[in-house]
């Protein structure tokens, strides 16, 4: 097999199109994520703490005398944490869904005519 047609084959399977099909939904999807906790969530959050400490963003927060900006990272931290709490609940969510579909009941199927004449064939060597 050729080298190029091997290399079709792969790349043409299902899983790699939803791979990549996934990557850039995913990618399209961070910027709506990201501006939720952005612009909406973390200055709902930090307007409270922000004004008690008479600043009015996260990236004031340095060391003095030096470059290094622990604001943004607390703001960076803040953003993780209320995003993976977004996606728990969305996976919670979604888990809950799968979990009463699975609930429904399964009817057992009818006994086929073999095992109906080997049920009678039983009782009869029972009496």
């Amino acid at each position: 097999m050729g080298f190029s047609k091997e290399f079709k084959e792969f790349a043409m399977r299902g899983s790699v199109i939803d791979l990549a099909v996934g990557v850039v939904i995913g990618g399209a999807f961070n910027s709506i994520v990201k501006s939720l906790v952005d612009d909406i969530i973390t200055p709902a959050v930090l307007t409270p703490v922000l004004k008690a400490a008479n600043l009015s963003d996260l990236a004031q927060l340095v060391i003095p005398g030096t470059a290094i900006k622990y604001g943004n990272f607390i703001s960076q931290v803040i953003s993780f944490l209320i995003v993976a709490f977004v996606l728990f609940m969305v996976i919670k969510g979604i888990n809950k869904m799968k979990k009463k579909e699975e609930a429904a009941p399964v009817v057992a199927p009818e006994p086929t005519a073999t095992e109906k004449l080997l049920a009678e064939i039983r009782d009869s060597l029972k009496k």
